[in-house]
């Protein structure tokens, strides 16, 4: 497109530059090391060196590989080689005494092992970081040898406070176990011309724009049956908590209407704290759990209802799983988000998903897609994206993959990852109030995909929201 390399890394360096100096503030009683490679990776790191310079910081350029004379490097005066046995010692010096240290060393480009003098100058690195927790460590574009597609780590591989990030953010990034070692991750325009990206990509990472672009129209000529109505069936009698949740989300994000179908016995209980929420109370099998046949009970009620809600809580009694599996076989059901026993229902039924064909969103936790794809916990968490991807087209689904860095897949294959880890979302309750958001926005008219990835941001952004409030207890 006519854009030189060299005009992209001068806009890199200075974003860097720019963006610790964001962070940071005032250089001017900073000491700064600079570790250098041989690529464009340390040619970034030598032109933000350069504007770091113009800042007043005191630095050490220590260029870790063989490097031809740029001009970036040819406009420092403060350079060591690792080449040289006495630069060594000049870094090693500089290091003990170090404010800030920029690793430049790799990028994006072809991977390769950490050794020699670049695993050396790291491990060097992470043992000063070790006695002085309060020195700042940037990585430019990536932690070196983190790897950009999966996230997997070099053993030499160290973390990082922050991670600066060029153009696009990297899948590694917001992947474990490379998500670790990135620290603050902060992504930075470089330039590139917005038509050179502005092509299908088909796998995105959430953000507050793109969040905007869906949210429902709230007209002032508004009534409730302007934002639809959902239904949840939910609840049993040792978990009132999970449709009490589940009502709750699909309230908070707007839906007109929460119905909650649930058994007779509990429904005292919740309607003591559900005060905006109408009820149809189920028959039950026994005290508190629904019985099959209360679809008979239910399927009437549905006909004028936008989105409809299945498992939170409901149990694995036989027969709640036949209720459940009973539902589901029948047609004309509104748009369907399944959830928690639901899920657990559909994965006791040997290739569930050729007999159940109807388009829906699954929720599932790392748990509960191992068993619906009939594979281990530690495999789907070796590859989230990509397995979610596969399994959403395999199963004509929209899957929600939960857990640090959401992912939600459509059957066509587009996805979007959140970029929110927040251990605080780690605890029991968090996945009903993210299904009934995912109800209450489908209610509203947004596709099942559209609702799901809303949902999984906004409940995302709410955990951040109260994680700075009170921590993450």
């Amino acid at each position: 497109m006519g854009l030189p390399p060299e005009a992209l890394m001068e806009n890199a360096g200075r974003a860097v530059a720019d963006q610790i100096v964001s962070i940071v503030g005032d250089l001017r009683d900073q000491r700064i090391l600079l570790l250098i490679g041989p690529g464009n990776n340390g040619g970034d790191g030598l032109v933000a060196a350069r504007w770091l310079v113009e800042k007043s910081a005191d630095y050490l350029a220590y260029v870790c590989g063989p490097r031809e004379k740029d001009r970036s490097l040819r406009s420092l005066t403060k350079v060591a080689y690792a080449a040289n046995d006495r630069d060594f010692e000049l870094f090693e010096s500089y290091l003990a005494n170090a404010t800030i240290v920029i690793d430049a060393l790799f990028g994006t480009g072809k991977m390769r092992p950490l050794d020699g003098v670049y695993q050396q100058v790291l491990e060097r690195v992470d043992r000063v970081k070790e006695e002085k927790p309060e020195m700042q460590l940037f990585a430019v574009d990536l932690p070196s040898g983190l790897n950009p597609d999966n996230g997997t780590v070099d053993p030499a591989t160290i973390c990082f406070d922050h991670t600066i990030t060029l153009g696009l953010p990297k899948v590694g990034l917001y992947t474990f176990p490379g998500r670790e070692f990135a620290g603050e991750i902060a992504v930075v325009d470089i330039g590139i011309p917005p038509e050179a990206v502005n092509i299908k990509i088909d796998l995105n990472l959430m953000d507050a724009a793109w969040a905007a672009s869906l949210l429902p129209a709230r007209p002032l000529s508004a009534n409730k049956g302007t934002f639809g109505k959902a239904m949840v069936a939910a609840g049993s009698i040792n978990y009132t908590g999970a449709a009490y949740l589940a009502c709750s989300g699909a309230m908070r994000v707007g839906a007109g209407l929460v119905t909650l179908a649930t058994p007779a016995g509990i429904m005292p209980v919740l309607v003591s704290k559900l005060t905006e929420t109408t009820f149809l109370p189920l028959p039950e099998s026994k005290p508190g759990i629904v019985s099959a046949a209360a679809v008979d009970t239910l399927l009437p009620e549905l006909k004028t209802y936008n989105a409809l809600l299945v498992g939170c809580g409901l149990g694995r009694d036989p027969s709640a799983s036949a209720f459940i599996t009973n539902l589901l076989s029948k047609n004309g059901l509104p748009p369907l988000i399944l959830d928690a026993d639901a899920l657990n229902a559909l994965a006791g039924k040997s290739g569930w998903y050729e007999n159940f064909k109807t388009l829906a969103v699954l929720t599932p936790h790392p748990g509960e897609m191992a068993r619906l794809a009939g594979m281990t916990v530690d495999q789907i968490q070796a590859d989230r994206v990509e397995i979610t991807r596969r399994k959403a087209r395999e199963w004509n689904k929209v899957i929600v993959l939960k857990g640090a860095h959401s992912v939600v897949a459509s059957p066509e294959g587009e996805t979007w990852i959140s970029a929110v880890a927040n251990p605080g979302l780690a605890s029991a309750g968090t996945g009903d109030v993210l299904a009934g958001a995912i109800a209450g926005l489908a209610a509203q008219g947004l596709s099942l995909f559209e609702a799901a990835s809303l949902g999984v941001y906004l409940h995302a952004l709410a955990g951040e929201i109260v994680y700075k409030l009170i921590g993450d207890a």
